[in-house]
């Protein structure tokens, strides 16, 4: 339970973090059904305690939410031909991407037309979670002004989801993280509702509605496990409402789900740990964190820079 209002500092931290763990821990159960997973692991805190051994390595979500970040401390805002680049440097297939983001990156990689291929490798663009699962930074940094916030989140996910739904779910939830970071006590209802009343389409706004209702963990699989944006991205942010003061049961109940459990996790734990801070993410998981190129360290510079990037642009007046 959440006792005192953690530092800007420490939820810009959180974010980075929370995300990354929630990734790397959901990575392990990925395609999995709930069912096969709730066999070996009945509760979040067996989850938890008896997690697979070894050291937790995030995948592409975290790595291209990287790239975000990256490009926001650079250039302050969402700028196209940073973030492809900084998209194409981060890149290590190795990491998990989706055969659509990979044909996508590849072409950022080798110079060639990767718009057209966004726009045309899916019929009318990809309406999945890739762009949703990397916004993060983007809630943190625009946190003040719900419009640009809106507006920038829309410009992130452009490089490889133009289908409204896959543009709109990066909106829903770099808003989810906004608010979380701003809040010192969550209304779950007022939450939802400031998000839903934001969304251009029912996909989002009515069970965003619906899940400000969610009583029990066994309901949030009605939301959805895959990758579509308008399934996976509310369903995250269900995670979160219904455990908003505990970041271990947020991003558990996001992997016990199945499915896509890195994805959701990722998106759950980013609300999760903007809302919360650093310090409610347990010790067991920050320390078992990957620690090596652009691992725990690196995320936690990210956020200092990524903090005092927001504070310039506040003081500038282009947040406020």
């Amino acid at each position: 339970m959440q006792t005192e209002t953690p530092s800007l500092a420490d939820r810009f931290a959180g974010c980075l973090l929370g995300l990354a763990i929630g990734d790397a821990l959901g990575a392990h159960f990925e395609g999995q059904e709930p069912e096969h997973i709730v066999r070996r692991f009945p509760t979040v805190e067996r989850l938890i305690q008896d997690r697979p051994p070894g050291e937790l390595w995030y995948t592409d979500d975290t790595q291209m939410a990287i790239g975000v970040a990256e490009t926001l401390v650079s250039c302050k805002s969402i700028e196209d031909e940073e973030l492809c680049r900084r998209f194409a440097e981060n890149y290590h297939p190795q990491r998990g991407y989706g055969r659509g983001a990979r044909v996508v990156l590849e072409a950022m990689v080798d110079g060639r037309d990767h718009k057209h291929l966004a726009a045309n490798h899916f019929p009318g663009g990809s309406f999945g979670n890739g762009a949703a699962m990397r916004v993060a930074p983007v809630g943190l940094m625009f946190r003040h002004d719900v419009d640009l916030l809106w507006e920038q989140a829309r410009l992130s996910a452009l490089p490889t989801h133009v289908h409204p739904l896959g543009v709109e779910g990066a909106q829903v939830l770099a808003m989810a993280v906004g608010l979380a970071s701003i809040a010192d006590v969550l209304s779950r209802e007022e939450f939802m509702a400031a998000i839903a009343d934001k969304c251009r389409f029912m996909e989002y706004a009515g069970p965003l509605r619906r899940a400000a209702r969610v009583e029990d963990p066994k309901d949030l699989a009605l939301f959805g496990n895959n990758i579509d944006a308008a399934s996976s991205v509310v369903t995250a942010i269900a995670c979160f409402g219904l455990t908003p003061d505990a970041y271990e049961q947020t991003i558990g109940n996001a992997i016990l789900l199945g499915g896509d459990t890195d994805t959701i996790a990722a998106m759950a734990g980013a609300v999760s740990g903007a809302f919360l801070g650093r310090r409610a993410i347990p010790a067991s998981l920050l320390d078992s964190l990957e620690n090596h190129h652009q691992g725990r360290d690196y995320l936690e510079q990210l956020a200092s820079q990524l903090l005092r990037a927001h504070e310039s642009c506040v003081a500038e007046g282009q947040t406020d």
